[in-house]
């Protein structure tokens, strides 16, 4: 008890004085606080403001590869940092009541339901269990990537990635050329096949709760996520039957999860509450009866927290009827989804001022980035945000790296659905697809790592995969470009 008391008052003292030294170092003498309900005026807002959104990303981009394990243990404590090296500073300078509102609108807006979604897929694609031990053949193999990409805007690039690597790697457990079957299932799978609903990938639900309608992307990506997925699929046909070959010049394997059960579908009664998921989201977009409250100076649509609490319902139902031998088949747990929620909390309170400053526009500390995405004319320049959302992506995280750049092109889903469409459609396509060119550009990818490796799969190098991602992924992110964003 003594030890935990002395960690606890070094936190505390660690804590007060990183409060102290934000306010000297953010606050000049007779800083003006915001109205609480009016919002930051971004133009007024030093680039200091930026860092903890920078540190967050940073730590959960570079702390579980050079400190794994150290992250799993403190992975929550880590995010309390950031999150507090903006929200305390923030109420000294702006007053509680200032932090109270932006900490609640930016809850009660993107944050709850954002959560409240990803928990809904996860908890029920986690009581579906694929069973038997397919043969990892050419074919099989192009069928199962294929099948996951569709899934992949049904239930999540999360839900089917969850469902289908298992199987997929009982498939494949007995060739000794198996990396690159792993590879393209984190292209395909958790990333490019999310690019055709809100349900797909977590940056487009993000613009959803923006204002973004449901099937705006079905129609405006579906050319672009034909070609990408068409592709990769062709090119891995290509090369597992190149692997393929090879196996028979080598002793056989004997097979480390032999054939004891049919192939099948355990915990089928999770497959209507899929579309209960998808019932309750379309509810929040055609429902609007004009009843809302007000929390905190934000107002709540009666609509909106009806889908959550169908959503949370939902995930319970599934909890309750699927049987407790499907999930520990499946090795479900909590623990990944409490991971991101508690990174996305942080994430999402230190992006309030990041988001401020890029609605100020050429005004704020961002106008250089402005530069670049906007031609002389004022307009969009498409090829930028398409090429600079995707790289960020890729380094950081594809959800908040969206937010950024669709509230830097104006935050306005009307015009971005409208005038500025193809804006809107390179700043989605970016997110999506090139969260594929890192294990660290979308929550799946690292949670398929993890498994694969668990599973005796000798994954490459984060700086391997990278490769892997160069020659396959950018040829076709190049001629996306060609095709839709010159």
């Amino acid at each position: 008890m003594a030890a935990r008391a002395g960690y606890g008052t070094v936190e505390g003292l660690a804590t007060a004085g990183l409060a102290f030294l934000w306010a000297q170092a953010l606050f000049p003498a007779g800083a003006l606080a915001a109205p609480p309900g009016l919002g930051l005026d971004g133009a007024r807002l030093s680039i200091l403001w930026a860092l903890p959104f920078a540190g967050i990303l940073l730590s959960i981009a570079l702390i579980p590869l050079v400190a794994g394990h150290f992250w799993h243990r403190h992975y929550g404590k880590v995010a309390l940092f950031w999150a507090l090296a903006f929200l305390v500073p923030f109420a000294i300078s702006h007053g509680p009541q200032a932090a109270l509102y932006e900490t609640v609108h930016a809850a009660t807006l993107e944050y709850i339901p954002f959560i409240v979604l990803l928990l809904t897929l996860f908890t029920v694609a986690g009581g579906i269990l694929v069973t038997g031990n397919l043969a990892g053949t050419p074919g099989v193999n192009t069928a199962l990537l294929a099948i996951g990409t569709v899934l992949a805007s049904l239930i999540g690039t999360t839900g089917a990635s969850m469902v289908l690597i298992r199987p997929l790697l009982r498939a494949n457990d007995q060739r000794r050329h198996n990396v690159h079957v792993v590879v393209f299932f984190i292209f395909l799978v958790a990333n490019v096949g999310g690019a055709l609903t809100p349900l797909g990938d977590p940056p487009l639900f993000l613009g959803f709760l923006k204002g973004v309608t449901f099937f705006w992307t079905t129609t405006h990506l579906l050319a672009e996520t034909v070609l990408v997925a068409g592709l990769l699929l062709a090119a891995f046909y290509l090369l597992d039957r190149y692997y393929f070959a090879r196996e028979g010049a080598l002793p056989p394997r004997p097979d480390p999860t032999p054939q004891t059960e049919g192939i099948g579908l355990r915990g089928v009664q999770n497959l209507p509450l899929l579309a209960g998921v998808i019932g309750a989201v379309l509810l929040s977009a055609l429902w609007k009866p004009g009843i809302g409250f007000d929390v905190f100076g934000t107002r709540v649509e009666l609509q909106w927290i009806v889908r959550d609490v169908l959503l949370l319902g939902i995930a319970g139902v599934s909890l309750a009827i699927t049987p407790q031998l499907v999930r520990e088949r499946n090795g479900f747990d909590f623990e990944p989804i409490a991971e991101v929620a508690k990174l996305f909390a942080a994430i999402f309170l230190t992006i309030i001022p990041v988001i401020a400053m890029l609605k100020a526009g050429t005004r704020g500390v961002f106008a250089p980035l402005v530069a670049i995405v906007t031609g002389p004319d004022g307009a969009p320049v498409n090829v930028w945000y398409f090429w600079l959302t995707g790289s960020l992506s890729a380094v950081l995280d594809n959800a908040p790296t969206y937010l950024v750049f669709f509230n830097l092109a104006g935050g306005d889903p009307h015009l971005l659905m409208g005038a500025r469409a193809v804006t809107l459609e390179a700043i989605s396509a970016g997110a999506v697809f090139m969260g594929a060119l890192t294990y660290i550009g979308n929550a799946p990818n690292f949670m398929v790592l993890s498994i694969a490796r668990y599973r005796g799969v000798k994954m490459p190098s984060f700086f391997g995969y990278m490769g892997w991602a160069m020659v396959f992924l950018l040829p076709c992110l190049v001629l996306v470009t060609l095709m839709s964003f010159r």
